[in-house]
This record gives C-alpha cells, structure tokens and sequence, in this order.
C-alpha cells in the first residue's frame, strides 16, 4: 500500500517491514489520534478456509489478551481478500540488538521477569507462542519487554526446508513449518525449537519455556545455546547435546541463574519448569544481584545437580528451623529471640532507646484514641504515658529527645513538620527548624543530622550538621542515622517524588560522597548502624509490604537478619546489639457508598489499596493495590461500588483517575521518572504519554474527557501543572512553578483549587494565569491553606470539601464557601471500628457528592527487643 492511501479508518504512513507472512505498515488512528501497526498478510490466507478460520480464531484469543508484556492487538479485518492485524506501534528495538550489543546483568533479569510474565499470561489462556525468539521480542524506549506474534507461528506455510535456508542458520532466518493439529511436521526456528518441536509432536507451553530457556542462554552468555553449521546439526544438538558449561566460555553469574536456565532446557517436557510464572518468580528471588552499570550479562555455570525449584530452596533457607523466623549468613543457628514490650490493641510509628538501655520511649495510638509519646521499661512490663505527641526520632546521650510535631503528609511517606528537642525528664518541647522530615543526633548528643523539604526546588536535602548540605535529591530522604564515629550518615533514598516508600540504603560521608549499598527495594524503612560500625541494619521487601531486617557492609554484602510474619521495623540499637523493633500487621482498607446503596460498605479489594478516582455519577472507581496482593511494581484496577469483581487494567503503577464515561485511565508508573499512561479499560494497551525525564503526578480528567491536567517536572526542579487535548497532543501550562492543585477541576472545567505557601486560589485552567504571580491575586478567604486543606469541588462551583487539619477521627468533612470562607460541616467518614487505624484519607465524591469511595491503613502494631541478632 502506499503512503497516504486508506485501510478502513487507516491512513497509512510508510511501510516498515516485511516478511513471508505479509508487510508491515505504520498507520494513523484518526479517531484516538495515535500510530498503529498494521500487519497485512499473505493473500494466500484467503485461499484457504480452515487456516482463515484458525487465524480469526487466534487472532481474537491474544487481542482479548491484556498484558503489558504482550503487544496489544486492537483489531481484525480484510482487505482486498487479506487479512489484516491491528496493534500497538511499539518504539524501541529488538532483543536480538539488545544482546548484540550486550545487556547489564539487572536490565537482563529484569527484562527476563517481564518475558515470563508475559509467557505466563498467555500460557494461562490456553495460547502458546510456538515460534519465540529474540527477534520476536520487543525492548521498549521504557524498558519494557513486549512479546509479538503470539500464536501466530503455527500460520506459517509448510514449506520444505531448502538447502539454502538451512544454510543460512547463522544469520537467524526462520526455518517455519505449519503443525495446526497434526503431528510430524517440523516449526518454529532452528536454534529456538524445542526438543519435540523437532521430532515434529505437538508444542504446547513447555515448548515456550525451553525456547525461552535458549533465550535466557543466550542473554547472559552472549552466544547461542545450540549452534552448528547447518540446520540439522543444530536440531541434532538440541536433542541429543547440552549447552556448554558456562564457565568454560568464561561468564560469571549466579548458580542460581545457571539453574533457572538448565532447568528450562531439559530434553524431557516433565523435567522442565511446569509454569513460565514459576521461573517469574524464581528471577524475582534474583533481583537482589549487585552489579555495576557497565557490567554485561554474565553467566556461571555450576552443576545441573539441583532439581527443586529455586523459590522452594529460597523459602526453605527462609523459613529456617522454626517456621517463623530466619537469618542468613550468621554463625549461630538459632533464630534471633524476640521480647515484647507492648501488649495493647492499636498503632506505633516510632521508638527509640533511652541512654539508660532500658528504657524506651516510643509513640502509640491505642484502642482507637489519639497518638501520644509513651515509656516503658525492658525489664518490667507497663507502661506511662507523657501527654504530648510528636513521632521521636532521636535521644540524644545526654537525655533529650529529638521529636517532630505538626507533622502534614507532603505526598505519600513524604512529610515536613516541625522539629523539637525536649527533655526526657519533662518539660515543653522547643521548637528548632521548620519543613523537617527526619533527624537524629550525632554519637555525643551536641549535633543533630536533620532531612528539610526544599520548597523552592521541590527536593530534600540531608543536612550534618543543620545547614551544611550533604545529599539532595528530587525524590526523599528517611531514617539519616549517624555511624558511631561521626564520620558518616546511613539513610534510605527513596527516588519517587510521589512519597511512595520504595528506597534503596545509602551512606554519605562528610564530603558529600554518596555511595548506594544495595538493590532498589519495594519498600524501605528504619535504619540502624550496626554495634561495630561496619554494616548498616535496615528494614526492606523486594515485594509487597512485609519487611525484613538485612545487613549491608559499605563494600554491598548483604545478609538477612531476621524475618518474622507480617512487617518487621527496625527502630534502635544498643552498643550490646539489642535492637528494637515494631512487629506490624498491615491492611489498608477502602470503604465506600454507591448510588444505588442505603449506607456505606466496605469495597477493599486485596490487602493494601489505595482508591484515586470515581466517576461523576458514583458507579466505578479506580484504585491501586500496592501490597502483598499487588506484585512487585503494584497493580490498578477497575471496580462497581455495588462491590462487584475488580477489573485488572494493569500489573504497574498509582492510579491516577478515571474518565467520566469509564473508559480511559491515568496512571502514573512506579519507577524513576514516573511517566504518565493512558489506559483503555477495555481492550487496549497502556500508552505512554510523555517521553522524557520529567515526574508526573496528579492527573485528572476535564469533564470533556479528553483533556487532561497534571502536574510534571524533573527531579529537584520545581514543578509545574499542565494542561493537554489528547486529541492534539498539544501541552500548556497553566500554573506558576510550585503551585499544587488541592481541589477540582471545576464540573465546567475552567477553573481548580491551587495553593502556593499557605495561600490558596481559584485558578482557570486554560493557561491565561500560566505565569502570574499568585501574590497579585485575591486568595480564597478564610482559613484555607492554614486551619483546613481541600480535597473536592462541591458540583455549583460555590463550593470546596475540606478537612481540617490535626482534627481526630473520623474524618469531619466541611463545605467551604469560596466567596465567604465560612465551613460547614458535611459528614463524617471512618470505620465503625478505628482500632489501629491512624488516619482516614478524605472521601473521593461524585459530582452530587451522595456516592463516594475513601480508605485508611490499620497497622495493628507491637514492640519488641530483639537479641541475638549476629
């Protein structure tokens, strides 16, 4: 077809490749306004009608398929007698060129995770890929592993495989043979085949998983699995041979790959992985390898004598002679012993040593009352209240607490308070320093390390001592504790501006210079140095939300130190080793009210979600899964709030919102830079909106549903909010930079709720104000910015709900009056039971504001000293 001419809808650019099944154009979607690939096949489909009806059938199974590891298919049809495929244009390169030019040790088990995920979804619907290769195998511009051509191999035409095909085995032509149902023909590519591919029997999802094997071989050695001269010494060997050793070729990587690779590549179906998801998860345990960014896939290759499979050998290590409790690497074999201090129903978020080692101070909210600071003794149960709150981050040698008061959630973890020092003995705190996220104090107890939120640059700095700056970053900073010598700071970096938790442990030295210890961690939390000075002792998952406690020496050697059921906080450390920690139980729970219900009822859905967006009439809502439930980089769902079954849109990312017709989704990825997708919740794959370093955050939808609002900007830059017509693709801006949006947009869309340093503005949103200085516009009166924070526009447009701030539970919720300032009050939201539960996030309202959605964490938590710990 030339360019410029019509399929259907189509218009068609330029032809970008072709093949002995058709050609490939790129094409354009007037109708979205986004590029396709369009595949037209071979006239010769047409000739024939069972092989038509075959691949109509097929066709439609992999398009209902909604994977982000699979190409998405978007549609079917004929033209001029052919058949046609419609699908994603995807922008990057095949893996095949990836190889060639070498892959870092973690882009390549990552890039393998995603593979077998891919596979695994497929698998899971009865489709198998017959033909996998890594010029069937898509590396995206982000770094995503998409699988093209799923069940189209056994399509091809079983042609006789010539002298000069086999000949060409090295350049990788494909050596295709059409099976369908009948056993004793030969498919799939020479190199790739599995053993009964070759015999010509019947492939079925283990043929998958020994071709992927080949391809795991091949990632990490650089060379083929199986390679010969010619065709039929290529497929004697992979009946007959084994890959070669590994380290004979002279490659480095962990048995535990080595064996993840032998045990895709046994001869036998049987014998091999029975699921693709099962060798997901076995990289997953894998993630943890240490490497630099220069390092190439290596791979080692130690004795096949291992047969059960790695994740069993990983949770029987785990797991340890108790069932409970576990440590690797430390010479005694008992388990840590754990001693509890506290005995109450309810939350603790922070605890802390005194100098006498048997004292600990520590904040609580018990049996559903209000958060206080709270002392008890190691050596004698009870406890004592001190009738005061604030979360303590420190006490110093000589006996005064470091704790942060008035403390407001920036997005996420992330906070800035007030810092103050107070007495052990009693007596007033006094206030120090403003926009603190966390402190602690240096060994003597006259300095005290300290974490500020930069407003003017959007960053967080650690600073030792306060005003010295030694490490900034556009993402945050928790838990700086100060090594025993005073010559360096171990904290955790968490690289998401958003304030999600997921961080990596780090030191700094007095210098500045900034060494990363470990891998990137799901979630990271509490950092302790260990007695000797030599390892930092931290709280992190590679999944989920159930921490563990590892060690880290700066040279990156990592071991685990304990593990107990639900999440383990390391808080403190004595100079003797014991060490304190919160043992929590975690759910984050969503209620909610749809139109059509009397009251409210609970719409949690798996074990920590987190709902972003409702439809203006109150039937469907949009919400993250970031715990156990959610994997490891969370999953969004759609869901009624009658309390039907939740739709998974994607296995990545925070929900953002939801279109007023329900069928678009923002959301916004979980990963540095967090780039925003458009998301179909029908059939479809995510598009990424933006190609570039910025973070986006806060997007919503204007009621026209196709322009959005967001707000984006690189990491410690300041940031700005943005208008777009999905249509044109055309972005404006629309606020000056720091400007946060609290409350809309409007039902018409003109204008929302923005505030700037405690001042908040009715702002249009067509980018008129895009440049104006807040400072020369009238301020929504009253006391909003400073007593109440907003969260929702009221459907007249008169109005905005707000909260108002350190008020207790529930949640009281008031319409603000934007002309007047006065608050009254609207409803309130919580639990029966409130128990354990620390704070509820304001409702999600429809536009009447009768249906709704909200959540709130309950973290039922108990202290513990622990010993033992080596």
């Amino acid at each position: 077809m030339e360019p410029g001419s019509k399929l259907g809808q189509y218009e068609i650019q330029v032809r970008i490749g072709a093949g002995g099944m058709g050609e490939v154009y790129k094409a354009h979607d007037p109708r979205l306004d986004r590029d396709v690939a369009i595949k037209i096949l071979s006239g010769s489909f047409a000739a024939d009608a069972e092989r038509l009806r075959r691949f109509e059938q097929e066709a439609r199974v992999v398009g209902a398929l909604n994977h982000p590891n699979i190409v998405a298919i978007f549609e079917l049809g004929t033209h001029e007698g052919a058949p046609y495929i419609v699908s994603e244009l995807l922008q990057g390169e095949t893996l095949r060129q990836c190889i060639d030019d070498g892959i870092p040790m973690r882009k390549a088990i990552e890039y393998a995770q995603q593979i077998a995920y891919g596979l695994s979804a497929a698998h899971d619907k009865a489709i198998v890929h017959r033909d996998l290769k890594p010029e069937n195998i898509i590396i995206t511009r982000d770094g995503r592993a998409k699988i093209l051509d799923f069940g189209l191999a056994k399509l091809t035409q079983p042609d006789a495989v010539s002298a000069s095909v086999v000949n060409t085995v090295n350049t990788m032509d494909a050596v295709k043979k059409e099976s369908l149902t009948s056993p004793g023909q030969v498919m799939g590519t020479v190199g790739y085949m599995s053993p009964e591919q070759v015999r010509g029997l019947p492939a079925d999802f283990r043929s998958d998983i020994f071709s992927f094997g080949a391809i795991l071989f091949e990632m990490f050695s650089g060379v083929r699995a199986f390679k010969h001269d010619s065709a039929v010494e290529t497929m004697t060997a992979i009946l007959k041979e084994d890959p070669a050793d590994l380290t004979s070729l002279g490659k480095q990587v962990p048995p535990g790959l080595d064996r993840i690779i032998r045990h895709c590549l046994e001869k036998k179906p049987e014998e091999r992985f029975q699921s693709a998801r099962d060798i997901g998860f076995d990289l997953a345990a894998l993630s943890n390898i240490s490497t630099t960014t220069g390092q190439k896939a290596l791979t080692v290759g130690p004795s096949r004598a291992w047969t059960v499979p790695a994740i069993a050998v990983a949770a029987i290590i785990l797991a340890g002679v108790t069932g409970w409790f576990a440590g690797r690497g430390r010479n005694a074999s008992e388990p840590p012993n754990y001693h509890q201090l506290t005995f109450r129903r309810g939350t603790i978020v922070s605890a802390k040593f005194a100098p006498d080692g048997h004292t600990v101070v520590y904040r609580a909210a018990w049996e559903g009352k209000p958060f206080s600071l709270y002392t008890s003794r190691t050596d004698a149960p009870g406890e004592r209240e001190l009738g005061i709150d604030g979360d303590v981050l420190g006490i110093s040698k000589g006996g005064e607490l470091a704790i942060l008061i008035r403390a407001r959630a920036r997005s996420g973890y992330a906070r800035r308070g007030v810092l103050a020092r107070m007495p052990l003995a009693g007596g007033a705190p006094r206030e120090i320093l403003e926009d603190v996220q966390d402190a602690a104090w240096s060994p003597d107890g006259n300095q005290l390390a300290v974490v500020r939120y930069m407003e003017d640059s959007n960053s967080y700095q650690l600073e030792f001592p306060i005003g010295h700056m030694l490490y900034k970053t556009g993402g945050w900073i928790s838990h700086p504790r100060v090594s025993p010598d005073g010559k360096k700071i171990a904290f955790i970096d968490h690289q998401l501006a958003s304030g999600d938790d997921q961080g990596q442990p780090a030191i700094v030295d007095l210098a500045g210079n900034v060494k990363k210890l470990a891998q990137i961690y799901t979630s990271s939390q509490g950092v302790v140095w260990s007695p000797d000075g030599k390892e930092i002792w931290f709280s992190g998952t590679s999944e989920g939300s159930d921490k563990a406690i590892y060690a880290v020496s700066e040279s990156g050697k990592l071991r685990t130190l304990a593990r107990a059921p639900g999440d383990l906080l390391i808080q403190d450390i004595l100079p003797d080793g014991l060490a304190l920690a919160i043992r929590n139980d975690n759910r984050r729970e969503i209620r909610g009210r749809g139109p059509a219900d009397q009251a409210e009822h609970d719409l949690s859905w798996l074990d920590w979600g987190n709902p972003r967006g409702i439809t203006p009439d109150g039937k469907t809502y949009l919400f993250e899964e970031e715990g156990n439930g959610g994997g490891p980089n969370y999953s969004v769902f759609l869901r009624s709030t009658d309390g039907s079954p939740a739709v998974k849109l994607t296995d990545f990312g925070v929900a953002g919102a939801i279109s007023a017709d329900a069928k678009y989704a923002l959301i916004v990825s979980n990963k540095s830079p967090q780039q925003l997708y458009l998301v179909p919740t029908g059939a479809g794959e995510p598009e990424q909106l933006f190609h570039d370093k910025r973070d986006f955050f806060g997007a919503r939808f204007l009621p026209d549903g196709y322009t959005i609002l967001y707000a984006a900007g690189e990491s410690g830059q300041p940031f700005r909010r943005y208008r777009m017509d999905l249509r044109k693709r055309k972005e404006i801006a629309i606020s000056p930079p720091n400007f946060i949006a609290v409350a809309g947009p409007s039902l018409d869309g003109s204008t929302f709720v923005g505030c700037l340093r405690q001042h908040c503005y009715l702002w249009p949103t067509d980018g008129s104000w895009a440049d104006k200085d807040p400072a020369t516009a009238t301020p929504i009166p009253g006391g909003l910015g400073t007593d109440y924070f907003a969260f929702g526009m009221a459907a007249d447009g008169k109005a905005i709900y707000v909260g108002r701030r350190n008020e207790f539970l529930p949640r009281k919720v008031y319409r603000y009056e934007l002309a007047t300032g006065a608050a009254t009050p609207f409803g309130s939201f919580g639990p029966p039971d409130l128990t354990g539960v620390p704070t509820v996030n304001p409702p999600i309202l429809s536009s009447d504001g009768k249906s709704y959605v909200y959540y709130y964490p309950r973290w039922m938590s108990q202290l513990y000293v622990l010993s033992g710990l080596k």
